[in-house]
């Protein structure tokens, strides 16, 4: 698929999702939506917006309402500032207000990067609003900590994470770089517009207050397993996460997991393997939610 293609799609899903505004403590949170039917919340990773879901819209919104986040601190949502303001408990109470602004109780939860981190603590922490877990390349989080405690490839992997804790981290970035590091085929201008609109030290804060630190080590106890149906992808070409960190994640999921390993893609598997990922996801959750267990949203809109 061309570059030019690939714009011309864009273009036409901008025109049809409406645009909303869910208020959590008197943070407004923007997200786009599309389609009808049961709720579907997309939370977006580092350094990104909600243009991610751009191939899956479409596909998904044929039989459900999906309402893609733009995280606080980026693109159309509000950037508080301070630290404190993106610790993980108020970013769960972000999604939560994106649910509850769209008249359901729970949803189906589909993350990439750090939105796959906030989704996996939504689901162990408040697991009455997650009905499911759809997961791109961001392993348990307890897994990947265990991963990073036993030093290794992962550790050393790592080492951006642990840059980007510093408190200036953010006045090594720009426009540029971030663009940069997005895959082949992101609509450029539409990020660098988006960036622009963003907050750099907001997007460092993710590392610094939610990012483990050394010295690694596993907290005491268990982690509260997660009670809902898990599909994971991960694209085995992903530089930063490594597919040691996916092993054992059984151990902290009670409900069935389905992991989808995708050879040739990196850490953008939802963008390398876009159809893949649409097919997968769509026939997955026809048959994990054929009897209805989640209902419908009231009315439209």
């Amino acid at each position: 698929m061309t570059g030019e293609t690939m714009e011309t799609e864009f273009a036409a899903l901008l025109d049809r999702v409406s645009h909303h505004r869910a208020l959590h403590d008197g943070v407004g949170i923007h997200y786009a939506a599309l389609g009808e039917g049961p709720l579907l919340v997309m939370i977006h990773g580092w350094p990104d917006c909600w243009y991610t879901w751009r191939r899956q819209m479409p596909a998904l919104a044929a039989r459900y309402r999906v309402a893609a986040m733009d995280l606080r601190g980026y693109n159309l949502s509000d950037q508080p500032q301070g630290g404190e303001a993106y610790r993980m408990r108020t970013l769960l109470g972000d999604v939560e207000a994106v649910i509850a602004d769209q008249g359901a109780e729970r949803a189906i939860v589909m993350a990439h990067d750090w939105g796959g981190m906030i989704a996996w603590s939504l689901a162990m922490h408040r697991p009455q609003r997650v009905a499911g877990l759809v997961i791109c390349n961001l392993p348990h989080p307890w897994c990947l900590v265990r991963e990073l405690a036993r030093g290794g490839a992962q550790h050393a992997a790592s080492e951006y994470a642990r840059r980007f804790q510093a408190p200036e981290s953010h006045r090594h970035l720009n426009v540029e770089r971030l663009l940069g590091i997005l895959p082949a085929g992101a609509p450029r201008e539409a990020y660098r517009e988006a960036f622009e609109r963003s907050d750099l030290a907001a997007m460092m804060h993710y590392y610094r207050e939610n990012f483990a630190r050394e010295p690694y080590a596993l907290p005491a106890g268990a982690p509260a397993p997660v009670t809902c149906p898990v599909l994971m992808f991960h694209g085995l070409d992903d530089p930063a996460l490594l597919p040691d960190t996916l092993n054992e994640t059984w151990r902290h999921v009670a409900a069935p997991l389905t992991l989808v390993t995708v050879p040739g893609a990196a850490h953008w598997v939802q963008e390398d393997a876009w159809a893949r990922v649409n097919a997968t996801t769509v026939d997955w959750l026809a048959r994990e939610f054929a009897d209805g267990a989640l209902t419908s949203r009231p009315g439209g809109g």
